[in-house]
């Protein structure tokens, strides 16, 4: 039986009517998309219409999952919340914080041994407030929620940025940042801007060599790492229903890297048949009952130009293996001649010298057979690994049964290293180099779904190319970046001119879904005897102190970087080794922007401090202006904060004393982020403004009494020599944002309520 079956028939129970009171008051019919948004709202049945990528709404999740790296800030804050229990069903996952390096049993060991005080932590309070607890070595957090709590129809929201992964089951899943889960967790209503719709209509079937991968990779080439900002992107059409339920998770995992809000299907026969393998027949009988509200309308699909703001067609018969990257999930490029060609021409390394199957993205039972189907080729026909291979399973679940059916032992028989249930590379945990940062040039394939510069092993010269996984275990095979395995051959020990058929696979594992022990950990029913411990001198963990409000009057404040280009979460607060620290909020604030680009020396980690006219690392720097009690400001480029949901990578500068960030536009998770801790995110009127910034500048914050909602701030620029630009900056403050402002954060404002 499912968990929180009760739960579920409640949401479908009621979906009929508030469906068709939304399909009323929107005058039309409605995508599948919409019909769980206004299933879902605050306030029960709808009232009104909302207009897309206008309006904010409070909605009302079904549900929240923590990974362990980001549960740690979330559970801390919701400790300050007054809170007795979870309103909603929650659970923690301990994914994160397990490094790759010698194989599942010694890694997990080890990560047990150098994180046992923070699992505690976790599983001490999520003991306390009746939540469930997934214990380290039970798998990655998307994998396990879509094995055991994603449900067509359903809304939830989650600390990670792929939580999208859930639309594989028919979900509206959002990731957010720790503050916003806290909300929910308080029994709050959650806020999001109403997003507008992008349909992807997939027609024809895939085939051979290419997979679910594929498309998503394909989208991304589309729509690029912003395209889909502000947007759920929903996926329809005969190729869609065709697919597996894990195939289409991927597809909507990946969905994270365009920007998307979410992704998601309609409910099918396949999600049918994924929720009976997964021991879930009653969900599965409960959304047959209301399956008509668990897809679109059928006039939606009809003429989908009609209902959503973009409309994409996709013919999956057409459409070839693809390997995005290096450095950026949306660079798209064929197998075979154009990879060769754009390679060359890019001075890309040739031989590849790993690769790497796994991830939330693609490690489902499906994925390992595929992938196995090609391993085992390179047995039976005499081919030795030419790069090597790492194996990273999505869950227990899924480990035991991949083992039970022989698949892990062909990869062993390869010699490939079977790593633990966790995310390890694919988030930087992975051991490869004692000294990252002077590593050689190389490439990597792996299917994972983020290839940021220094993102897998902190070597910034591993150009990292994303692929499906059979792709990637042909490629690391035959260990050349421009092998085509469609019509490429290579040589076998006995001299022998041979090549891989077709990869194969199961969707569901033949005998079923077997575990001992899945590694969860129910909590107790009362837990106001438990009591949760931080020790004062720990270096992993910090109660944290609430933050003091900016005020209406911010004048004197020093610019602390200009970040040239691209700056990501991981720019902004690196994982890898740094994640040890994502429960101590002082100890974490040492990475803060060390990755930033400076726009006026293109160095990295080396800011001027105009208090001393030195240059020193961006923490320190900022660590002198806050003793000296002045408030800085950050400058950025488009798209700032793109993609991890880390909200760390808003309270470390609000903890060190940044007062604003402007940029010329903010990926959506991280300007939610600093607006939940009461900090200013703004952006140039005019985007040519980002160029009158200098390195010695002073900002004065001309009307900040006067914020609101809709109503521009002008700001004077003061430069070194005595002159001043004023620039005009919007905002997308509504009043109960502008009330976080005003209080110092989110969740000054619940403890004040809760108090009440």
């Amino acid at each position: 039986m499912a968990f929180d079956i009760d739960m579920i028939k409640e949401v479908y129970a009621r979906m009929a009517e508030r469906v068709d009171t939304a399909r009323d008051l929107v005058g039309r019919p409605l995508t599948l998309s919409e019909k769980i948004l206004y299933s879902h709202l605050w306030e029960g049945k709808p009232t009104k219409a909302f207009t897309r990528g206008k309006n904010y709404v409070d909605f009302a999740p079904d549900r929240i999952a923590c990974q362990d790296a980001t549960a740690q800030m979330a559970l801390l804050q919701f400790m300050q919340a007054g809170k007795d229990k979870v309103a909603v069903p929650t659970t923690v996952h301990c994914d994160h914080l397990i490094q790759a390096k010698e194989g599942a049993a010694t890694d997990l060991k080890h990560a047990n041994d150098v994180s046992s005080e923070v699992f505690n932590f976790l599983e001490s309070v999520s003991n306390k407030y009746g939540i469930g607890f997934w214990k380290p070595g039970a798998g990655i957090i998307h994998q396990v929620v879509l094995e055991n709590y994603a449900f067509p129809g359903g809304m939830m929201i989650g600390t990670d940025s792929h939580t999208v992964n859930a639309g594989g089951l028919g979900m509206i899943a959002i990731g957010v940042g720790g503050a916003d889960a806290v909300d929910v967790m308080a029994g709050m209503a959650w806020e999001l801007k109403f997003p507008k719709l992008i349909g992807v209509k997939l027609t024809g079937k895939l085939s051979g060599w290419t997979a679910p991968k594929d498309v998503i990779l394909k989208v991304a080439e589309i729509l690029t790492v912003k395209g889909g900002t502000g947007a759920v992107v929903e996926y329809f059409g005969p190729g869609a229903t065709a697919m597996s339920c894990t195939g289409k998770g991927t597809i909507c995992n990946m969905g994270a890297e365009i920007g998307a809000t979410t992704s998601t299907f309609g409910y099918d026969e396949s999600m049918e048949r994924y929720l009976k393998a997964t021991e879930r027949a009653d969900v599965a009988e409960a959304a047959n009952q209301v399956k008509e509200h668990l897809t679109a309308d059928p006039e939606v699909y009809a003429n989908p130009e009609q209902y959503f703001d973009q409309v994409i067609e996709i013919n999956l018969s057409e459409l070839g293996p693809l390997l995005n990257g290096p450095f950026t999930p949306d660079l798209s490029t064929s197998v075979g001649p154009e990879m060769t060609e754009k390679a060359t021409a890019n001075e890309w390394p040739l031989q590849v010298e790993w690769g790497l199957i796994g991830s939330c993205t693609n490690s489902s039972y499906e994925d390992l057979s595929r992938a196995s189907s090609i391993a085992q080729q390179a047995l039976d026909k005499g081919l030795k690994m030419k790069a090597e291979l790492g194996i990273n399973p999505g869950s227990e679940q899924v480990r035991y049964t991949a083992e039970r059916d022989g698949i892990l032992e062909v990869f062993e028989n390869l010699d490939a290293r079977i790593f633990t249930n966790a995310c390890g590379p694919c988030i930087g945990q992975w051991a490869r180099y004692n000294d990252p940062k002077n590593a050689p040039k190389n490439s990597i394939v792996h299917s994972f779904n983020r290839n940021f510069a220094k993102r897998a092993d902190g070597n910034p010269n591993t150009h990292a190319f994303v692929a499906s996984p059979e792709l990637t275990a042909a490629i690391a095979i035959a260990g050349r970046l421009d092998f085509n395995p469609l019509t490429d051959s290579l040589i076998n020990e006995e001299g022998q001119e041979v090549m891989f058929d077709e990869p194969t696979g199961w969707e569901l594992p033949p005998k079923g879904f077997d575990v001992k022990d899945n590694g969860y950990l129910a909590p107790e029913e009362d837990g106001s005897k438990i009591n949760v411990v931080v020790n004062e001198t720990s270096e992993r963990l910090q109660l944290l102190t609430p933050f003091v409000p900016l005020g209406d009057t911010i004048t004197g404040a020093k610019l602390l970087i200009k970040a040239f280009g691209k700056c990501t979460t991981d720019h902004i607060s690196m994982a890898g080794p740094w994640l040890r620290f994502r429960g101590h909020l002082d100890n974490i604030a040492n990475n803060t922007l060390i990755g930033a680009v400076n726009a006026y020396n293109k160095k990295t980690n080396f800011v001027k401090n105009q208090l001393t006219d030195e240059y020193g690392g961006v923490p320190d720097t900022q660590r002198a202006y806050k003793a000296a009690g002045i408030k800085t400001v950050v400058v950025g480029d488009h798209n700032y904060g793109e993609g991890s949901s880390r909200e760390h990578a808003a309270m470390q500068p609000r903890h060190l004393g940044v007062a604003a960030v402007i940029v010329k536009s903010f990926a959506r998770i991280h300007e939610t982020n600093l607006k939940k801790q009461g900090m200013l995110g703004l952006t140039f009127a005019n985007e040519a403004d980002y160029d009158l910034i200098q390195e010695d500048d002073t900002f004065n914050f001309v009307d900040l009494h006067e914020f609101a909602p809709e109503k521009q701030l002008t700001i004077e620029v003061v430069h070194a020599d005595g002159s001043a630009d004023t620039i005009k900056v919007n905002h997308t403050y509504n009043q109960s944002q502008i009330d976080w402002y005003n209080e110092g954060s989110a969740l000054n404002l619940i403890k004040k309520e809760n108090a009440a």
